[in-house]
């Protein structure tokens, strides 16, 4: 066994606690606060069982339990959840995206009523008819891009015929036949999309990475502003890993100088960090940091004070974590020493939430486990 190994398993996994494994094929989280009260809340999408969830943080008493939770839909194959307030009534409805055989988006109305919110019986369930077999979708995320009616909604897909573009919201966005998709570049397999300002201009534009093809890499596409017309192209720019297999996106300051940086997760074994040279997102400068060997190959990464040390570490989730090899990690990034989260259970991870679940004052960390049903858990943080 090499050193690194042995450094791996010489720490002790964190405690893992489990907030829903009542279904199959848990696939990434997305949080929001649905009520209020200051706690982020739930939503995934389990793939093989078709059943699209949310799920209510009680806060520090409850937390280690599982948490309460509402099936606000059933489709095939869904891929995404996300939260999303589509028609503006202060209830958070929910976005699910499907590939498979059911290539479509569907969207959960939610109750208005807070009251009923945890009611299955109060959720609709209807299909945005134009997304109906464009492709197999994979992410959604909720974005305004026109400035008019409702939130649209900015998504992307893989496979043949596959594009990342944005759905534009109709006047009453219940009406499903009236959203509009406006396709902006043809892609691979989308893996990321986040909107945030890449150029300092005061708008949203996207940010992605492209898993799969000739275009793959991490991009991002300008906006061109409220007052273009909606067919205006936006002008893409590249960031980098250009031509490799790019997974899940961060964005931190890693260097801390003030201004976002973009890692990335890259396989089999990488993680990009690529540093922002200028405030207007077109110059960049790249450094890679071999992903630990004692750790599956890369899916997802985070940048975070684990250690509660004022500098920040790097959080790994995998998948093919087999044998000894881990499915969650963190790394000291000061000198190198990777460190266990998950221990054995588990080898196909996904996305990384990191928050302070048991109110302690250190991060603990949120995932799915997809292939050996662990389900949805969070590991409490022991430092």
């Amino acid at each position: 066994m090499n050193l690194a190994i042995a450094l791996l398993l010489a720490g002790q996994p964190w405690t893992r606690h489990t907030i829903d494994n009542s279904s199959r094929g848990a696939d990434g989280v997305k949080l929001i606060d649905i009520n209020g009260d200051g706690r982020p809340d739930v939503t995934t999408a389990w793939e093989e069982g078709g059943a699209i969830r949310v799920y209510y943080n009680e806060g520090r008493v409850g937390v280690r339990s599982e948490w309460p939770r509402v099936t606000v839909g059933n489709v095939r194959s869904p891929e995404d959840a996300v939260f999303a307030d589509l028609d503006s009534d202060l209830a958070f409805d929910v976005v699910s995206a499907c590939e498979g055989d059911q290539r479509a988006l569907f969207i959960h109305w939610a109750p208005k009523s807070f009251d009923r919110y945890f009611d299955p019986a109060a959720w609709v369930t209807t299909i945005i008819p134009t997304s109906r077999d464009r492709m197999m979708w994979m992410f959604a995320v909720p974005m305004q891009v026109d400035g008019r009616n409702g939130v649209d909604l900015v998504a992307g897909g893989k496979g043949p015929g596959a594009e990342i573009g944005w759905m534009e919201a109709p006047v009453n966005p219940r009406d499903a036949a009236g959203w509009r998709w406006h396709p902006l570049r043809k892609v691979g397999w989308i893996m990321s999309i986040h909107t945030l300002d890449m150029d300092a201009d005061g708008d949203l534009d996207i940010l992605f990475s492209d898993r799969k093809g000739e275009q793959s890499g991490i991009y991002w596409l300008e906006n061109p502003g409220r007052a273009a017309p909606l067919a205006q192209p936006w002008t893409e720019h590249t960031i980098g890993s250009k031509g490799l297999e790019v997974m899940f996106l961060d964005i931190a300051d890693f260097d801390g100088d003030g201004v976002h940086d973009i890692i990335a997760a890259v396989k089999p074994r990488e993680t990009h960090i690529h540093r922002r040279l200028s405030k207007d997102g077109l110059r960049w400068a790249t450094e890679k940091i071999a992903w630990p060997d004692t750790v599956g190959t890369a899916k997802a990464i985070r940048v975070a004070d684990i250690n509660n040390d004022g500098r920040v570490d790097l959080v790994y989730s995998a998948e093919q974590a087999i044998g000894e090899l881990r499915g969650v990690a963190w790394m000291n990034v000061a000198n190198r020493t990777v460190h266990d989260i998950s221990g054995a259970p588990g080898t196909k991870y996904d996305l990384i939430e990191l928050y302070d679940f048991d109110a302690d004052g250190d991060l603990d960390l949120l995932t799915t486990e997809e292939t050996e049903g662990l389900g949805v858990v969070w590991y409490e943080n022991p430092l």
